[in-house]
């Protein structure tokens, strides 16, 4: 396989003007990845021309037109032997050009550079760990139906789940009173008590009543008397 010979300046020979600084160029008019031949287009003849030399960087010497074979006059171009100085920083213009290459590719050859799953929804707790707001009546026949089908419970003890399933039926069985009481509170009996307790019909013959009211009296809801006519005074 040929070696690669790298980029080397066989001349001292310089187009005497002010040394090109890349910072006042364009990002995409030149290329300065490591680990590749660097180029730049040329300002005068707009063509890509290789950047040779490691310390002292120039144009490579070139003609203005690529048919100098064909018959054409060689003419060099202006361009040719430019001083070229490296003043950016290479990384952030990597980055950026990595950027700007990945955003104009089209859509569908487009991947993104790190996958994002859905979290998965958490399972859902077992029937045996749930007593809030279970019947009593629920959680009895839950602790009977498996007192029924497993082995284990038969011998006395229970397992794992039958422990569960007798300690919610015992949870369960110590907040019905509560409830029963709140039930209670709840039902139109238990209403109708409470409103007589609180005057009942007292309270809803007063509401109905409609009093006249005097000229001079005003209600203690509206604040004192505010004039309704206007206020004339004399200039």
């Amino acid at each position: 396989m040929p070696r690669k010979r790298p980029g080397r300046v066989r001349t001292k020979n310089t187009n005497h003007r002010e040394a090109l600084k890349l910072s006042t160029m364009a990002p995409e008019d030149y290329n300065v990845r490591p680990g590749e031949v660097k180029s730049i287009a040329c300002p005068d003849c707009r063509t890509w021309r290789r950047i040779m030399g490691d310390t002292v960087l120039k144009i490579r010497e070139h003609c203005i037109s690529d048919k100098v074979v064909d018959g054409e006059k060689h003419a060099p171009c202006p361009g040719s032997n430019q001083l070229v100085v490296i003043d950016i920083d290479v990384r952030r213009w990597q980055a950026r050009q990595n950027r700007l290459l990945r955003d104009s590719m089209p859509h569908e050859n487009r991947r993104a550079a790190r996958q994002f799953y859905k979290p998965l929804p958490a399972p859902a707790p077992p029937v045996a760990r749930v007593h809030a707001g279970v019947p009593l009546e629920t959680a009895r026949r839950a602790y009977l139906a498996h007192l029924e089908e497993c082995v284990s419970c038969g011998t006395g003890q229970h397992c794992a789940r039958g422990g569960v399933l007798a300690h919610r039926y015992v949870l369960v069985s110590k907040e019905e009173p509560a409830r029963r009481e709140a039930r209670k509170q709840t039902e139109p009996a238990a209403r109708k008590v409470q409103w007589n307790q609180r005057g009942g019909e007292t309270v809803e013959t007063a509401n109905n009543q409609c009093r006249p009211r005097l000229d001079d009296a005003v209600s203690e809801y509206r604040g004192p008397h505010v004039p309704t006519k206007p206020l004339r005074v004399n200039a």
